[in-house]
This record gives structure tokens, sequence and C-alpha cells, in this order.
């Protein structure tokens, strides 16, 4: 079409297919079955081919009181696991003519600035990680259809949840590290109010009383390699046995614990074993390379953006949590001998 030739219309393709506007209407909208026969249909698409005729979206989503516009919250991006989870969660969502806007909370976790002069008119829906969950009182997003991230099931604002399965993780971890003969093990916490951290430890917790002779040593950090470094540091120095096992909450704290050990003299993974969860690219980067959980990010994302679409068709989102993997590489081993 040349520069400056109008923009074909609807009653263009009608007058060109020989039909009303309405039945141009019906047929793109899809919505033609039982209504107009398969020839008249196929009239229309080929009339709107021809002319290069594409529906004013907008429009039509307004006469719908509909934006096919989703919001994702996530925490500030300090890691690529939330982009992982918005490269599956936008892949799902154009799919099926949607689009998905990242929205990270500015300070990471906390209130959030609403990004729309009104959520609740621009949005069709929201997705939102627990981690960033008090953003959803700034944007309204509890008056939204809504799917929470990594969330508890039964306190989630009465939303859908999706949930990787941790419990099942740390699950791993523990058998691994109590396999090996490890009974003196440090959880380096992230320090974050968060449901699925609060999983974490209470899991690991309970698993390890189970197994005689253990002891447990918990350190809180923030979600920081620096800060990481110092607690951990702490952790493994106070008196009393030195933990031979650390169990870090992220790769992020993992990568501090390394730089700890170095700092206090001790050898990973001969003096020290230490494990992560997420299995970032930093999980192989660093040497020796990291034993971890391996959550898959994308697939968290896609899950979560399906089960918003089902949230807005009326339906029962699928059930049941994402599984997850323990990945066994060399920075875990048997404890020292005494």
């Amino acid at each position: 079409m040349a520069t400056g030739t109008p923009r074909p219309t609807s009653r263009d393709v009608a007058q060109a297919a020989g039909v009303s506007q309405a039945a141009v209407s019906l047929v793109l909208g899809d919505k033609w079955r039982g209504r107009v026969s398969e020839a008249t249909a196929a009239r229309v698409r080929q009339a709107a081919q021809d002319l290069g005729y594409r529906p004013n979206l907008a429009a039509r989503n307004l006469r719908l009181g509909r934006t096919r516009t989703v919001l994702l919250v996530v925490p500030a991006l300090t890691t690529e696991f939330f982009a992982g989870v918005y490269t599956g969660a936008a892949r799902v969502a154009a799919a099926h003519g949607f689009g998905l806007v990242l929205y990270p909370s500015p300070e990471g976790i906390g209130p959030a600035r609403d990004p729309f002069a009104s959520a609740q008119a621009a949005l069709d829906g929201i997705i939102a990680s627990s981690m960033a969950a008090d953003a959803l009182t700034a944007l309204r997003g509890d008056q939204l259809p809504l799917v929470m991230l990594d969330s508890d099931p039964q306190g989630s604002h009465g939303a859908t949840t999706v949930n990787l399965d941790i419990t099942d993780g740390i699950r791993q971890i523990t058998d691994h590290l109590v396999g090996l003969g490890h009974r003196h093990v440090l959880h380096l916490a992230a320090d974050i109010p968060s449901w699925t951290f609060e999983i974490r430890a209470r899991e690991l917790a309970d698993l390890l009383t189970r197994h005689p002779g253990t002891t447990l040593r918990t350190a809180r950090t923030p979600l920081a390699i620096d800060a990481a470094r110092t607690a951990a540091e702490t952790a493994l120095t106070v008196p009393g046995p030195r933990p031979t096992a650390v169990i870090c909450d992220d790769d992020l704290l993992a990568a501090g614990t390394y730089k700890a050990a170095r700092r206090v003299g001790l050898r990973i993974p001969d003096d020290l074993s230490v494990t992560g969860i997420d299995d970032l690219g930093l999980a192989t980067a660093i040497d020796p390379e990291l034993t971890t959980v391996r959550l898959d990010a994308e697939l968290f994302g896609e899950h979560g953006m399906r089960a918003l679409l089902a949230v807005l068709e009326g339906r029962q989102a699928d059930r049941g949590d994402i599984p997850v993997q323990l990945v066994v590489r060399a920075s875990t081993a048997p404890p020292p001998r005494p």
C-alpha cells in the first residue's frame, strides 16, 4: 500500500467480499461458525488479505473492556532467574495474543509505585512473585485477576498460586549431604520475609531432626555476595562444632560462602561442602563448580501465565508443584575425618 493511501477499513472488506460489516466482524473475530457459510468466511478472509486489512485491536479491546495486557511484578533484576521467568511468561502470553509488561519493584523487595494511572483500567491481570508481594498494595493488584508465584497457597490474597517444589529440593540436598556423612550443617538463609524462604528453613530443620547426632546452625544474610561472605565467615568461626556443610538459599549466597571459606583457610570440598539453589550461570563459573538445585525459571513463568489465562477464562488452573532437580557437582564431598 502506497504512502498516504487511506488504511483499508472493515467496510472496504465487506464491499470487496459482497457481505455486511457484521459478517466481516464475525469472520475476523473467529465467531462465524454456525452464522455464515465456510465459503463466505473464506471470501472475507481473502478480501482482507488482498486489501491488507488489519483489525484495530486497540478499538476492539476497548469495546470488549479488555486490554490484553498482563503485569509481571518481580523483585529488582539482580540475577537472571527472574529474567527467565519473564521469558517463559512472555512466550505463553504472545501465543495467546497478550502483551506482558515487566515491572521490577525498584527497591528489590517492598512497596512499588503504580506504573499506571490506574492499574485496574490498564491491565487484565497480574502475575507477582511473593518476594515483591508488597507492591500489590500500591498496584491494587489484589483487586485484579491475580496469580502469585512461590507463595503460600493458604495466604496469597485468595489468589491462584504457582509454586516450585522447593520442599523437595531441600529434601534432595539434605539426603545428599547426610548420605555423604555430614552431621554439622550451616544454613545460610536469605533474610527476606517471604514464604519461599520460610519454607526452606522449616523443611531443613524438620529433616535434620530425623537424623540423630546432627546439628543445625542458621545465619541470616541479605541476598548479596558480600553480605553472604560476612555472614558465613562469622558463622564458620564462632565457638562450637564447625559446620562441615553449608546449605545456601541461593547460588549468590553460595558464592559469598566460597569467599568466606578462603578467608578462614577452608578448602571446598575437602574441608567444607557447599550447596546452592537456582542453578544460575554463576554455578558453573565458580571453582569448584557448585552443587545446586536447578529451578527451571522459564517453565515457572510459563506455568504462571497459563494459570492467569485459566483465571481470566474462569477455568481451574492446573495443580501440582513444578519439579526441581539436584545437580551434583564438585562442591560437595564427604566431611573431613576427625
